[in-house]
């Protein structure tokens, strides 16, 4: 029989002080400090939802929108948005919150793919997903569509590859920022 669990078993929130050492030459957070939190904060979530082991598999769209500074408070909030039979997506919001001003600012977020893996290391059914409200039946369906959005995007990669034409690839290179010495 198939179980199914809540978004809500298994949100997840991590937060953490942004510390002299996480910063980089530019005296900001570096933002590898921020990719490694988000990796934490999904596999936390995912394992939760799945009950078991989880590996990444695929990460999409690391936007840094805002930088995060030295004594900032960064807090990343995740939520499985959409689960196949083995696999499931993790959304993650990441905020950055100044203690002294309250000024709160959004830095990024990202989904990442997560595999639920068996002690025998085989990737591991997962439960399915209730949808309780709006918001998660829309995350549900967004999850759908990026999945169906990167399946053409691959095919139209191999398409390209395939496709190479020499001569018209140089027209439409034409205009670019790139010389070819040959």
């Amino acid at each position: 029989m198939d179980t199914y669990k809540t978004v809500s078993q298994s949100q997840t929130t991590l937060t953490e002080l942004m510390i002299p050492s996480y910063a980089n030459f530019g005296g900001k957070i570096h933002g590898g400090i921020i990719m490694g939190l988000m990796d934490k904060v999904a596999y936390v979530c995912a394992a939760k939802h799945a009950g078991a082991y989880c590996v990444t598999a695929s990460v999409e769209g690391i936007d840094f929108l805002a930088p995060v500074e030295v004594g900032e408070m960064v807090s990343l909030m995740a939520s499985v948005n959409y689960v196949g039979k083995t696999s499931l997506v993790v959304g993650i919001r990441v905020i950055s919150e100044n203690v002294k001003t309250q000024e709160v600012k959004h830095t990024n977020t990202s989904y990442f793919t997560m595999v639920a893996m068996s002690d025998g290391h085989t990737p591991f059914k997962v439960p399915g997903l209730i949808l309780r409200n709006d918001v998660e039946i829309r995350r549900f369906y967004q999850g759908l569509h990026r999945k169906q959005l990167k399946k053409y995007y691959q095919q139209e990669e191999s398409r390209v590859k395939s496709d190479f034409e020499r001569d018209e690839t140089f027209e439409l290179l034409k205009g670019e920022r790139c010389r070819i010495e040959r």
